[in-house]
């Protein structure tokens, strides 16, 4: 029988559709027969050599030669502008904000062919790194409200260049939704005293029924309530609200803990589009006891339908503990 599911953290329900469910291994991405990237493509404006095809570098981690290992630059065409004079309008039932906030593109590696599963911990370091450096650059700008850090892989999550790269936006509004999650973690902590994402992550170690992989500072697992096949958080198991308050130990750990994850999605699912974003606390950094930060990958290995639209509430055709099985047995260096 199908059940309905809610997480505790979000309040967002789910149907678990186990008359309709799938096993696992269907989820995996067809094969297609393409060609092999190459290392450097000569029209890329990401790969070394084409820097003069992007806008000009804001930051960078170099290597022993001077080598770029890393690089942040200015979205080509951004989505807000950081030039933008923050204003604000409203009359009657008109309500607008001007377009200022901040869009950059975070280059994970030199190499055009690499995706992030298949970089060593080195390189993936190297892009936390940058994601801390970048995240709080931002929020040196006070007009900015939320910093998100995304990754699209693939042209169904989005991708339109195919090298490697994550992207920041900051805005100077928060959206409901976030703002949802926080007054829901508000509430529990009122409620409980307690984190809810702590208490979820005490939860899942108890449990154990759907970690992926667990290491000493990090546990990756599907939610009890995922809202699609194979939907994955990364949670640190040191209380946290905002993601910059990693230290250096926590984000080699973090590193590890995503190529692995990353790599088990990227072998047992052929390598499929996904996204990932980093859900901090907005504003300035600080400590809150409610909300805690984590890293949430969705795999494109399903699409919402009329459903989903008309009703917000999602169908997931994979049980959460078998997809979390099916990952945890994919074994990766």
């Amino acid at each position: 029988m199908s059940e309905i599911r809610q997480n505790v953290a979000t309040r967002e329900w789910v149907i678990i559709a186990n008359e309709r469910a799938k096993r696992p291994d269907d989820f995996v991405r067809k094969k297609k027969i393409e060609k092999t990237p190459s290392e450097y493509v000569e029209t890329c404006p990401f790969c070394p050599g084409n820097e003069h095809l992007a806008p000009p570098e804001t930051f960078s981690l170099r290597g022993d030669k001077g080598d770029w290992l890393v690089r942040s630059i200015p979205n080509k065409f951004p989505a807000l502008s950081k030039t933008e004079n923050l204003t604000h309008q409203e009359r009657g039932i008109i309500r607008r904000i001007s377009g200022a906030g901040i869009h950059e593109v975070i280059v994970g590696t030199p190499k055009h062919h690499l995706v992030t599963a298949l970089l060593d911990n080195h390189q993936v370091a190297k892009i936390i790194q940058a994601y801390k450096v970048r995240y709080l650059s931002a929020l040196k700008d006070e007009r900015m409200e939320l910093v998100t850090i995304f990754k699209n892989h693939g042209s169904s999550a989005g991708t339109s260049l195919e090298h490697p790269h994550s992207q920041l936006i900051a805005t100077p509004i928060v959206p409901q939704h976030i703002r949802s999650r926080l007054e829901e973690a508000t509430r529990y902590y009122d409620d409980h005293r307690r984190c809810v994402y702590c208490d979820m992550l005490k939860e899942e170690i108890s449990v154990n029924e759907r970690i992926i992989f667990e290491s000493p500072h990090f546990v990756a697992f599907t939610p009890y309530a995922a809202l699609s096949p194979f939907h994955l958080w990364l949670l640190p198991k040191r209380h946290m609200s905002s993601f910059p308050q990693i230290n250096d130990v926590e984000m080699e750990d973090f590193a590890n803990t995503l190529r692995i994850v990353l790599k088990k999605i990227y072998m047992g699912l052929n390598n499929p589009d996904f996204n990932y974003v980093i859900r901090s606390c907005p504003g300035p950094i600080k400590e809150t006891p409610f909300f805690h930060w984590y890293l949430s990958i969705i795999p494109r290995v399903s699409l919402a339908a009329g459903f989903e639209l008309g009703s917000g509430m999602f169908i997931n055709t994979s049980v959460p503990e078998e997809s979390a099985d099916f990952l945890k047995n994919i074994h990766v260096d």
